[in-house]
């Protein structure tokens, strides 16, 4: 099968599970066409994220003149197609928040994109994520290129799904892609029942060979590891509050947090108020093989977000063998099993984050070992990377 992957900012080093993605569809047979609006803004320090970005067609590279001659074709080819793409794109630019211009400019996106396709020979695209490389997989096919669908993660969809026009997309789409039950039950919020078979699971996946039998859990005092992109919705503050609360009791617990982002300044500030700066370890981002070494030395993941879909790093680290301590939103709890695999606390509640790594402390060795095996366990029979994409796949070539 031919197919395409529509994205936006393409790669970045918080979507490896697109990478993974794309390549166990290529290891199963297919043919994959990447086509990005943009490179991703974020230093690529992973190689495989090096080789995609090598690999990847990017569409505003191409440059004014040749978007605008795939344009002029485009409205050549079928001027009444092109008036309904036209209209199309005015209707969904009316509900957002983005505009009507902006989406002029997906639409001039898609007609180089469909383009791109036809090249190719695609049979069929994906998108990630319901914003705008979903808008331009949707007008590329009402300009007459391939069939079309979107995997939706959250939160952000969520946050905005009249504006994102996330129903509209869904009606026009061959199908949508939810990542939980509990994403799917959004996107059916917002979709006419009509079509909510059209809505399927498939689960972001993780790459077994790549967790090896892990090694056994650290003795000493709490380590943890966070990873993410330093926003507000990850929580990253709420988890120095924790463990402010703490080294009152265990001096020596240690947080690692790996990523970056806008947020680092007020993050470094908030540590240096605490005290901290013994405690807390900002990497910046780093390879996988730094993460999994990361994991490795650490008893738990810890995930104090406000907002997720599901966490491709709680699947890492439970596919690594570590505990989660993280918050009980979204889609996470269908995953992390509460004192079974790991512990759920309510969001926003930094004294309830406290106690739970206060508590995985205090965990005798032998049940938090029993605990990281079963969540181990978990992990590889729900999100094995082949195996999602085959379910993938198999969607795409239904007729």
């Amino acid at each position: 099968m031919q197919i395409a992957y529509i994205l936006n900012s393409y790669p970045q080093p918080s979507h490896s599970f697109i990478r993974r993605e794309i390549r166990a569809l290529e290891a199963q047979g297919h043919h994959v066409t990447r086509i990005a609006m943009r490179p991703g803004d974020a230093p690529l320090v992973d190689a495989q994220d090096v080789e995609e970005a090598a690999a990847t067609q990017y569409v505003l590279k191409a440059g004014a003149v040749a978007l605008a001659r795939a344009t002029l074709r485009s409205i050549a080819s079928g001027p009444a197609r092109f008036a309904r793409a036209l209209g199309l794109a005015l209707r969904c630019g009316r509900r957002s928040e983005a505009g009507v211009l902006r989406h002029l400019i997906y639409l001039v996106e898609a007609a180089y994109a469909a383009q791109l396709c036809t090249v190719a020979g695609v049979t069929h695209a994906h998108a990630h994520f319901g914003t705008n490389a979903t808008a331009v997989a949707m007008l590329a096919q009402a300009l007459g290129g391939p069939a079309y669908s979107f995997t939706v993660h959250g939160p952000e969809e969520y946050d905005a799904p009249r504006a994102l026009s996330l129903g509209t997309k869904v009606a026009s789409a061959k199908f949508a892609v939810a990542i939980t039950s509990y994403g799917r039950s959004q996107l059916s919020r917002w979709t006419d029942p009509a079509a909510w078979d059209r809505i399927k699971v498939v689960h972001c996946g993780v790459d077994p060979e790549r967790f090896p039998e892990p090694p056994a859990l650290p003795d000493g005092p709490p380590r943890l590891v966070a990873i993410g992109r330093f926003v507000e919705q990850k929580g990253q503050l709420l988890a120095i509050d924790a463990l402010q609360k703490v080294v009152q009791t265990h001096p020596q617990a240690h947080l690692t947090l790996i990523g970056d982002g806008e947020l680092r300044p007020t993050l470094e500030a908030r540590i240096a108020q605490a005290g901290l700066g013994d405690n807390i370890t900002l990497t910046g981002w780093v390879d996988e093989a730094r993460i999994l070494s990361e994991l490795d030395a650490a008893h738990a993941l810890l995930m104090p977000s406000f907002a997720e879909g599901l966490p491709m790093v709680i699947m890492e680290a439970m596919a690594a063998g570590r505990l989660v301590i993280a918050t009980w939103i979204a889609g996470i709890p269908e995953l992390v099993e509460d004192d079974k695999t790991g512990w759920l606390v309510p969001a926003g509640d930094a004294a309830a984050l406290a106690d739970a790594i206060c508590d995985m402390a205090a965990t005798p060795p032998a049940r938090r070992t029993e605990m990281a095996q079963r969540a181990r366990a978990r992990v590889l029979a729900r999100h094995d990377a082949d195996a999602e994409a085959r379910k993938l796949a198999a969607l795409m070539a239904a007729d």
